[in-house]
């Protein structure tokens, strides 16, 4: 077992990394990650190993390059699974460029998966989105909700992503894959060395409210208070990245437990409580006693109104609960924003 690795891809961005220590201090597997750092850096090694006092093994590469891609994982020895992140995130910027979502999305991920059936890798773990269930009237949304109209490319690439594991599995018996659709992650490791920090400019809410809490943003824009809400800005479930990050070690054990049937599951990741984006203002400002300069904006293509998770079939089948409050979210945000600070002073 100790001879085995686990692939994760995307391991130098905000999930994978985080993911990436679970892994280390939850089982005995080594780890490999495949990355092409194009909203990443390679520094964020250094923290992972600054905080697990254990080196990560990488190797740069491009997922939607079909031949680099199966030399990666062949490179990597006996695997025992892979978890795949590595995906464009940005809602806005998917709308603006939608065929970079798709080609990046969606190739990568067909490459990755002719790989995992090249090697007989055995477990495969998707990172999908709640954003694949679109506006729904019915919330908590569960696993077996409907899939709305998606709102976005991004969204989109997510529902297709997740048919395109479903059909692979569909011819690859020995497989076992999970999809697991996160809610909204944010917050940093509690140690404040490690947190969101993409290269690109951010559209998720705690990076800009980070960013503009620190001068390196000029503002918060509320992307729409017009919506039918309790005050009119769009309601998220937000959960924290550690916790998110456990959640693949416990789907990952629960893949390795006994042959799935169907061997294709899918679970969400949220706490089960709807924050609305000024709410999450006003936690920072409370746990921060930081004034945040904000202002409200006009709707934003892409977004949803409202979504938030029932969690009874994630608790129940992986054992898994988000334990971070959005308090604490807020606090190892701002402490890591902190250290990002130190860092630039030298």
């Amino acid at each position: 077992m100790e001879d085995s690795t686990i692939i994760v891809t995307g391991g130098a961005g905000y999930i994978g990394s985080h993911t990436i220590i679970e892994l280390m201090e939850r089982t005995p597997f080594k780890v490999l990650s495949l990355d092409n750092h194009a909203n990443s850096s390679p520094r964020t090694y250094s923290r992972i190993e600054a905080i697990s006092g254990r080196r990560v093994r990488s190797i740069q590469v491009d997922l939607c390059d079909r031949e680099a891609t199966l030399r990666a994982v062949a490179e990597a020895g006996q695997v025992k699974g892979i978890i795949h992140f590595a995906a464009f995130k940005s809602v806005p910027e998917s709308v603006r460029e939608p065929g970079l979502y798709y080609r990046n999305n969606i190739v990568s991920l067909l490459n990755v998966l002719e790989a995992a059936g090249a090697y007989r890798v055995p477990h495969f773990i998707f990172s999908s989105s709640c954003s694949v269930y679109g506006n729904l009237a019915e919330l908590p949304v569960r696993e077996d909700s409907p899939l709305g109209q998606p709102e976005s490319p991004y969204a989109h690439t997510k529902q297709v992503g997740e048919r395109i594991v479903q059909a692979h599995a569909d011819v690859m018996p020995e497989l076992n894959a999970i999809s697991l659709r996160y809610f909204n992650p944010v917050g940093a490791h509690r140690s404040g060395l490690l947190g969101e920090d993409p290269i690109n400019p951010p559209t998720n809410l705690v990076p800009v409210i980070m960013r503009v809490a620190v001068g390196r943003m000029p503002e918060v824009v509320v992307h729409g208070g017009d919506y039918d809400t309790r005050d009119g800005s769009c309601i998220r479930d937000y959960v924290h990245v550690s916790d998110i990050a456990t959640a693949h070690v416990k789907a990952l054990e629960h893949s390795m437990r006994a042959p799935m049937a169907p061997n294709h599951a899918i679970f969400n990741l949220g706490t089960g409580q709807g924050v609305s984006v000024l709410e999450a203002i006003t936690a920072f400002e409370s746990v921060t006693q930081q004034r945040l300069n904000y202002r409200i904006g006009p709707r934003r293509a892409g977004d949803v109104a409202a979504i938030y998770t029932d969690t009874r079939r994630t608790e129940q089948a992986l054992g898994w609960k988000a334990e971070h409050s959005l308090n604490e979210m807020m606090a190892m945000a701002w402490a890591w924003e902190q250290h990002l600070l130190q860092e630039a002073k030298g």
